[in-house]
């Protein structure tokens, strides 16, 4: 790991206006973050640097830098990893503007092994939140690492998802990480150190600002080999994060939903788009080829009392022998669109199949 000598520089850097990452990782190709601070303003103009960045490398706000190095020596679970260092992501390194530098909270050995990141909306259903818990809280038992942003909404219920199973997972903010945002999910945060990590390239004391969080998506599909979109209107934020998946050469799977319900157009448009389309963890199994035997008994089968009030009303409206969804919205009075996706989920979680538009209640 870099040292706390050399670390003071790379966060020096990072702090200097006008110097973004993609002028960060092209100085690194020239010099060292060291050895920057020693040029002459001469040598800073020939590379193009603006007069506000040559300003501040001449004359370093070393108290702004102190702020880092203070909080990297608060906790032990405190870490700064650079572009350099051999425990940087490698599939992160990849991307086209990896971040310089990565802060971490909790465990930066869990940013290593192969991630899956799940991303919907911060307004979701009921059932979205339990489709985003039960898929992630699936496949981290099957060895992914879940990836998000720590977001309200599918994000938390995602990191909730791996946490009940005892499993890493990875929340990727757009703050320092001195600043949990929302603040409400500030209890999930810290159980999320004490399994995986917060991750940010922002500097300590950096507020929630709209256009830090687009720029921190790019690292949340970076981070992963695919990512995978629950609930999402046209104008969410996770569409942005797929595009980014897809810049990347990421895997990208969609939930479908009801052609009328907004919280599934997005996801809808994925999918004509390209994404692939998901009903069951399996489908994402398959994508990475992962053979179903070799995992068939690592995820215990749910029990009947463990579903949701609404869940058990539809999946008492199943029949053993198929029924038809009409048969299914007169008896529940349930609305349609939710009536499908909680059948998706009792079909994930087991309780039934489907078959040409009929569903077959199996225990």
């Amino acid at each position: 790991m870099t040292s706390n000598h050399n670390i003071k520089f790379w966060c020096a850097l990072l702090r200097t206006p006008k110097i973004g990452c993609h002028t960060f990782n092209k100085l690194l190709l020239k010099t060292t973050p060291e050895e920057l601070f020693n040029h002459s303003s001469k040598d800073l103009r020939r590379w193009g640097l603006h007069p506000l960045s040559i300003q501040a490398l001449q004359n370093p706000n070393w108290t702004d830098v102190q702020k880092d190095l203070d909080w990297l020596n608060q906790d032990d679970q405190h870490h700064l990893i650079t572009l350099k260092d051999p425990q940087y992501p490698p599939l992160l390194k990849e991307i086209t503007t990896p971040p310089p530098l990565l802060f971490i909270h909790g465990n930066p050995k869990s940013l290593c092994p192969p991630q899956l990141a799940i991303v919907g909306s911060r307004n979701p259903s009921i059932t979205g939140l339990e489709t985003a818990h039960q898929f992630s809280n699936s496949l981290a038992r099957l060895g992914f690492t879940i990836t998000s942003g720590l977001a309200l909404g599918i994000d938390g219920a995602c990191h909730e998802g791996a946490l009940s199973a005892q499993k890493e997972t990875i929340a990727v903010m757009g703050t320092g990480l001195d600043r949990i945002y929302p603040a409400r999910h500030h209890a999930l945060a810290k159980k999320i150190t004490k399994l995986g990590a917060l991750v940010s390239e922002f500097p300590i004391g950096t507020p929630a600002k709209a256009h830090n969080f687009p720029q921190r998506n790019r690292i949340i599909s970076g981070l992963c080999s695919g990512l995978l979109v629950i609930e999402a209107t046209k104008r969410s934020g996770s569409l942005i994060t797929a595009k980014m998946a897809l810049e990347q050469n990421r895997e990208v799977f969609a939930i479908p939903g009801a052609i009328n319900n907004p919280l599934a157009q997005g996801c809808n448009a994925l999918i004509q788009e390209g994404a692939k389309l998901t009903t069951h963890y399996q489908d994402i199994l398959e994508e990475f080829n992962i053979l179903p035997d070799s995992t068939q008994n690592t995820s215990p089968q749910p029990a009947f009392d463990t579903l949701s009030i609404s869940q058990k009303n539809i999946l008492d409206a199943v029949q053993f022998n198929p029924t038809a969804i009409d048969n299914i919205v007169e008896h529940t009075q349930h609305p349609t669109h939710l009536i499908l996706s909680t059948l998706l989920q009792l079909e994930i979680l087991g309780f039934i199949s489907s078959e040409n538009g009929f569903y077959t209640r199996l225990k």
